[in-house]
Order: C-alpha cells, then sequence, then structure tokens
C-alpha cells in the first residue's frame, strides 16, 4: 500500500482509503514557472502509482487562471492532463482528497493529506523563456533536448530536496536516458522472462515508501548490471517500472542499432 508522508502533521499516512475507494488527487499550481510543473509531476507520480495498486482516482487542478504554458509542458513530460478544480464533478462520495502543493503553501490547501514538494531552481541556459516576457523563471514549453529528460532529471532528485537543473544536469539525464533506451531494445530481442520477483518487490516497496522516486531509478541502475539476470528479465523490469516512471524506455524497439 502506497504511504505518503502528510506535510501537515508530519504522519506517514496511507495514500488511499480503505478498500481502495475512490482518491481524489488535488493539485494546487500558483504560477507558470519550473516548480508548478514539479506539483504536477509529483501529483502524476501518485496517480500512476496508486492506478498500479488498482486504486480508482479521480484527478484537478486548482490554478488562478488556465496556464496555456503549464498545460504544454506538462503534456511534452507525459504528464495526464487534470481536470480544472471548478468543472470537478459532484457526487464523489467519500474520496480521500490528497493534495499536492509546493512547500511553502502548504497551509493554504484544505482538508486531507498534503505533498509538500520542493522548489526547481532553474539555471539560465537550461532552456525554456521567460516568464510573461520578463526577467523571471518559465515553464520549459521549448528545450533543446527530449524532454523526458527533464522529467528524468527531476525524477532523481528526493521530493524534499530543491531540484537544481542546469545544463550539465540535464545533459547527463539525457544521456542516461539514451543509454536505457538502447540496452531495452536490445534486450527485447532476447528470448522474455519475467521480473524477478526479489526486484518487483524492491521497486514496488520504494515506490509505495513516500513516492521514493530516487531509489526506484537505483534499482533500475543495479538490474541494468547486475550478473545473473537474462536481458529478456531486465527489460520486462523496465518496461514495469515504466508505467510508473513514464520515460518511454522502449521507444527505441525495433529501431537498427
Amino acid at each position: 500500500m502506497l504511504r505518503i508522508l502528510d506535510a501537515r502533521t508530519g504522519e506517514s499516512v496511507p495514500a488511499a482509503p480503505a478498500r481502495r475507494g475512490l482518491t481524489r488527487i488535488e493539485a494546487h499550481a500558483y504560477g507558470p514557472d519550473p516548480t508548478a510543473l514539479r506539483v504536477l509531476l509529483t501529483a502524476d507520480l501518485l496517480v500512476r502509482a496508486l492506478e498500479l495498486g488498482g486504486t480508482p482516482v479521480w484527478t484537478s487542478l486548482t490554478a488562478p487562471r488556465d496556464q496555456p504554458e503549464l498545460r504544454t509542458a506538462g503534456a511534452r513530460l507525459a504528464i495526464r492532463p487534470f481536470e480544472f478544480s471548478r468543472d470537478l464533478a459532484s457526487g464523489l462520495g467519500e474520496a480521500q482528497a490528497l493534495h499536492v502543493v509546493r512547500r511553502d503553501s502548504v497551509e493554504t490547501v484544505g482538508e486531507g493529506p498534503v505533498v509538500a514538494v520542493a522548489e526547481v531552481e532553474w539555471v539560465p541556459g537550461a532552456g525554456g523563456e521567460p516568464a510573461g516576457g520578463g526577467g523571471g523563471p518559465a515553464v520549459p514549453t521549448v528545450l533543446p533536448y527530449d524532454p523526458s529528460a527533464l522529467r528524468l532529471a527531476l525524477l532523481g532528485v528526493p521530493r524534499g530536496e530543491t531540484a537544481r537543473l542546469d545544463p550539465a544536469t540535464l545533459e547527463e539525464a539525457a544521456r542516461g536516458l539514451a543509454r536505457w533506451r538502447r540496452a531495452v531494445a536490445g534486450w527485447a530481442r532476447q528470448p522474455s522472462r519475467p521480473v524477478p520477483g526479489e526486484v518487483r518487490d524492491r521497486l514496488r516497496a520504494a515506490w509505495e515508501d513516500d513516492l521514493d522516486l530516487p531509489a526506484v531509478l537505483g534499482v533500475l541502475r543495479e538490474v541494468e548490471s547486475a550478473p545473473g539476470i537474462p536481458d529478456g528479465a531486465r527489460f520486462e523490469t523496465y518496461a514495469y517500472a515504466d508505467r510508473l516512471l513514464a520515460l518511454d524506455l522502449v521507444r527505441d524497439l525495433g529501431n537498427p542499432g
């Protein structure tokens, strides 16, 4: 069962109600900036983790206005769209509300557990345009590299820590993503083998422990080179984990080389 640290109380709580009833994920984004994008990414990961566990989820976005820059950037990072809170349907019953918000706004949301997200420090030269034509940080809607590299770079930083994104960090993420995609394409040429039980357990234990994505990525790095794991099992492991990570790790299947 997925458990998260409630930033309001400091306690670890279930992310889903008993009997796997409906959970409502509410993302609160207050400006078209990279931290707002990290809020949406965290909410997206919660949705995917809960669905993998069989929990039905309803998602909504609370924002001051329709933010096309934020929506565009979210779509490029494989973040599934959210309903605007004003359009939220009534009659959801006793759905548990789970709020995702930047850590300096924990007290601004309503009842329910709160998942707090630390800031993103977007370094000049990492891509994107100044927000509103001014000098502030922007949601990066135009990037000089695969947007999945930005997603991977953010996944590699613990949610409670500031994510500093500079050109070197993003280039490293892009190289690592390309290496994994090449490896997955190669492993796919071998006979399929099931995900090793111990590996599956470690992956689930990581993401069910407060959505520890750096630990999930650590398991994949071990599987990449661990002796004794058939290539077909490596392929299935990466495909399984990508249901949560959404890095399109199988993109290069069938490509020559």
